[in-house]
């Protein structure tokens, strides 16, 4: 009757394993076998009845498995560190194996005739294969997380050369197996069956990890497990095509939508796993920076609950390391107490390419990355060339506010004269490349040497070129070249990486140097300095460089900022740079703004008509109640610095187009936004109507490129009525865009954000779009509206 029993309990095992390739009953029926066993064993016979059911019961076991194996379709769980690669083939492995093969089989036999008890256990021949793309590399041994804690027959047919990964199972818990596939030779290793004798913690049994889930499913990927004993350290992943770059090859794990790095997959439940997909090169760092230069691994679960996050041992978001300064919008000013407003122009743009990176890339915008001034300053306008050989034209429009109709707007704009190519002054030009290690990305070294290769093609043979790199130290790379000789250039360009730490200060300083040695009288001298504005030896704080650059400006030699990367992007301190260095700057976010500013714009990016140019506007009271300067923050100056020639301020270069907006407050206005007024004993100011419809009069102090003597244009404003209907284009588009910028910049001075009025108003605006700048504009105002 027992033995019917025991037959009929396989019998309905067999069954539930053709339903569940888990067989989670075996475990049941096993631990029935071994107690009727038990009291069959304390029977005294001359000849075990038990035996036949051991052998029985191996056989179950053998046939068991070997059911699984041959279902390629059934999903199974691999063991902790199962593989590994990169190894080199072991020339004794197949030989090895041969004789491992006949070790374990006069083993299974053995253990089938005299079963033992696990606390008999001796070591037994387990089977552990790892690979490589193609080829099988080399064997390791099974770390104690994955040690067997009961003594199991390793059947012969299932441990062969046919065999990708070995089987461990351990029938006292959950069974587990492995994906199995033909492959090329094994290598046997020894673990002990028993690991509580040796005092190693046996886990039992091991979940799936994601690691294993992605190792040879995922394209792109390359998984080494990492079998420190000591540690029971994560197994390392890595994207292929993207090790080379950097020691640290560690992707960037986005999981659920959040950036992590140092992730520990292990303690991630592999059965939550939804999707898994990789980016590398450009599709990881146009999407995710830096951050993605060595791969990303976008994981999208089935949930995951906070707990479930909080137990994973490194998970830690990535931090945003990139640096703006904070800074408060100017606002708004009573012209009674105050009827001046003075400022430096700007020609930068940088912050619009920033901007349009980050809405691109589906992040949040930074609101102190938001300066409206260069937003605007980023799209030229259809304004008059100069006459009576003035460097610039002086334009102004006077107009409703959009966003607030009781509130109107004071556009001032500056065109500097074009000249002919022909016609422009010799350059001496000293490429500042940053090699650190900090631009080793592809949006950084690589889209520099592209972005210059532009610049190369617009200069002529009495154009030269110097290159000085820094990185732990500065260097001249390239002595002073005609342009002529392209390919010589082109190859200390190219032979260009990237590495180590970052003296931008000594870079700087050698940039300098060089060009005063080669300094050419009435040409353009200027150093053109392309960095992530990462510094980080020697002269490195911001209020240092300032005094460094301040120092070099005297020498007449101007500066340009080009910046690259994102992730660790030093904005602040470029701007400043450029600010303080009688220079200009722009952001490089791809090949289309370098085909922009180092092409197109060449000219005006290059060559100065007009330095310290300065703009006074002083309102008339009669019809200014208040006003506010939108935008130019930091390039607000005192009254008193308008004359004083020893006061730096910005550069006009060739072509270039300056844009200023003024929001107006008019004298009868009801708007929430006049204070409480303040009765005066002793400043009473009276308008008087001697100046007619006067609006305002502005004053424009410059210097041409090689003087320090400042001259003077004055500029009348008149009042007017008009409405935005009857507005031009160029104002209409203006408005929107600082419409737009106030909506990033999250100012208090707007309460109306509706995205749609704005692309309505920019539409209205776009005119003649040659270049196609505006509809892009357009276009990003509409992603905005979908991340926001």
């Amino acid at each position: 009757m027992e033995n019917q029993d025991i037959d009929k309990m396989f019998s309905d095992a067999g069954k539930s394993a053709e339903e569940n390739p888990t067989f989670p009953a075996f475990e049941k029926v096993w631990g029935k076998v071994e107690e009727k066993l038990d009291k069959k064993e304390n029977k005294k016979r001359i000849i075990p009845i038990w035996f036949p059911y051991g052998i029985a019961a191996g056989l179950a076991l053998t046939f068991g498995v070997l059911y699984f194996m041959k279902d390629d379709k059934v999903h199974i769980k691999p063991q902790v560190a199962d593989r590994i690669e990169g190894k080199p083939v072991n020339p004794n492995q197949i030989e090895t194996a041969k004789k491992a093969q006949e070790i374990n089989k006069t083993f299974e036999e053995n253990l089938v005739k005299n079963p033992i008890k696990p606390s008999e256990a001796k070591d037994i021949i387990a089977y552990q294969n790892v690979r490589t793309e193609d080829e099988i590399s080399t064997s390791v041994p099974i770390a104690p997380s994955a040690i067997i804690s009961a003594p199991v027959p390793m059947p012969s047919q299932i441990v062969t050369n046919e065999v990708r990964e070995n089987i461990i199972m351990n029938p006292s818990v959950k069974q587990n197996y492995v994906t199995t596939e033909k492959t090329k030779e094994v290598e046997p290793i020894v673990v002990n069956a028993m690991g509580i004798k040796r005092e190693q913690k046996s886990l039992g049994y091991v979940n799936t990890t994601v690691n294993q889930q992605l190792e040879g499913k995922v394209a792109g990927i390359n998984v080494s497990p990492n079998l420190n004993l000591a540690d029971f350290a994560p197994d390392n992943l890595s994207i292929r095509g993207v090790t080379s770059l950097n020691q640290n090859n560690q992707p960037l794990y986005v999981i659920d939508g959040i950036p992590y790095q140092n992730v520990n997959l292990q303690n991630i439940d592999a059965n939550k796993i939804k999707n898994v997909e990789v980016l590398k090169d450009a599709a990881a760092t146009s999407l995710y920076g830096s951050r993605g230069m060595n791969g990303v691994v976008v994981i999208k679960t089935k949930g995951i609950s906070k707990n479930e996050i909080k137990s994973l041992n490194n998970l830690k978001p990535v931090q945003n390391q990139e640096s703006y300064d904070e800074w408060k919008e100017n606002k708004f000013e009573l012209t009674k107490a105050e009827p001046l407003s003075t400022f430096s122009i700007d020609v930068d743009n940088a912050a619009y390419s920033n901007i349009r990176r980050m809405i691109n890339n589906g992040q949040k915008v930074d609101k102190n990355a938001v300066r409206i001034e260069e937003m605007i300053n980023y799209f030229k306008y259809n304004y008059p060339q100069p006459k009576n050989g003035q460097p610039f034209s002086i334009n102004t429009e006077y107009n409703d506010c959009a966003w607030n109709p009781k509130h109107k707007i004071l556009k001032i704009g500056l065109q500097g004269k074009i000249m002919d190519e022909k016609e422009l002054p010799a350059s001496n030009l000293v490429f500042l490349i940053d090699v650190s290690g900090s631009m080793n990305q592809q949006n950084k070294l690589p889209l520099l040497k592209s972005s210059f290769k532009v610049l190369l093609e617009k200069l002529r043979p009495q154009d030269k070129v110097a290159l000085v790199t820094y990185a732990g130290s500065a260097g001249v790379v390239l002595e002073p070249t005609s342009a002529k000789n392209k390919e010589k250039i082109l190859t200390a360009l190219e032979n260009l990486s990237a590495g180590g730490s970052t003296a931008g200060g000594q870079g700087i300083e050698l940039a300098y140097k060089l060009a005063q040695e080669n300094f050419v009288k009435n040409g353009n001298n200027r150093v053109i300095l392309a960095t992530d504005g990462d510094f980080n030896v020697g002269i490195s704080n911001n209020s240092e460089l300032q005094k460094l650059i301040e120092a070099k400006r005297q020498s007449g030699i101007f500066l340009t900022c080009l910046g690259f990367g994102m992730g660790n992007y030093k904005d602040n301190r470029l701007e400043m740079l450029a600010d303080k260095g009688n220079g200009n700057y722009a952001y490089i976010d791809n090949m289309q703004e370098s085909n922009k500013f180092l092409g197109k714009e060449f000219a005006g990016s290059m060559y100065a008509i007009a330095k310290d140019v300065k703009i006074q506007i002083e309102f008339n009271p009669k019809f200014v109640k208040l006003y506010r300067l939108i935008g130019y923050e930091n390039r607000k100056l005192n009254n008193e610095d308008f004359k004083n020639d020893k006061i730096d301020a910005g550069e006009l270069g060739i072509g270039h187009t300056v844009t200023a907006i003024y929001e107006i407050i008019p004298v009868g206005s009801d708007s929430e936004f006049i204070p409480e007024s303040v009765d005066l004993k002793y400043s009473k100011t009276e308008s008087h109507n001697e100046f007619g419809d006067e609006l305002a009069t502005v004053k424009f102090r410059y210097k041409n490129p090689d003087e320090d003597k400042s001259k003077e244009l004055i500029h009348t404003i008149k009042d007017s009525k008009n409405q935005i209907n009857n507005a031009s284009s160029d104002f209409k588009f203006a408005s929107s865009v600082v419409w737009f910028g106030l909506v990033l910049r999250q100012s208090e001075f707007i309460k109306d954000k509706d995205l749609d009025k704005i692309i309505n108003l920019a539409k209205q605006g776009k005119s003649n779009d040659e270049n196609g700048y505006r509809s892009e504009f357009i276009r990003l105002i509409e992603s905005y509206e979908q991340i926001k």
